[in-house]
């Protein structure tokens, strides 16, 4: 389990659940117990972690989980905005970010895996400009961008 503080920023575990519960109760769908544990555990990480991972801490509180759990779990928690697939580690990460309506560039540590979440309007309206001139039609996921973060430049 994930041992490092959030920045001062990054919302608490408590106010990132809340907006869940939020999120769900306006669209109208369920926060069942297991995508709001399985959120939770999301939460509970600084860095993107692995759904065989999310498994084995699931399996602390419902021992009869498998994979198929975890994974509608997250195919859920994707689809409302609430957590981000980070494809270059193949690991997932809770949504930080305030505007709900944003698609996410993630800062990928390619020597820890640290992930910083941005919400840069200006970066996603070029993006999608850009590829409209083309006739391209982007989707709705975080644009990932490998690097080295600060701490590991050291």
């Amino acid at each position: 389990m994930a041992s490092n503080p959030q920045p001062e920023s990054a919302p608490s575990e408590a106010a990132l659940l809340k907006h869940a519960e939020e999120v769900c109760d306006d669209r109208g769908v369920s926060f069942t117990p297991i995508r709001r544990d399985v959120f939770q555990l999301l939460c509970r990480h600084d860095r993107p972690v692995g759904a065989y991972e999310l498994l084995d801490e699931l399996k602390a509180t419902r021992p009869r989980a498998a994979p198929v759990t975890v994974y509608r779990a997250l195919d859920f928690l994707l689809e409302a905005g609430l957590a981000h697939k980070i494809n270059a580690l193949n690991a997932f990460t809770a949504c930080r970010g305030s505007d709900q309506a944003h698609k996410g560039l993630m800062l990928i540590c390619s020597k820890c895996s640290n992930v910083i979440e941005l919400e840069d309007r200006k970066v996603e309206n070029t993006i999608r400009r850009s590829a409209a001139d083309r006739e391209f039609q982007t989707r709705d996921e975080p644009v990932e961008v490998v690097g080295t973060c600060s701490d590991c430049r050291v």
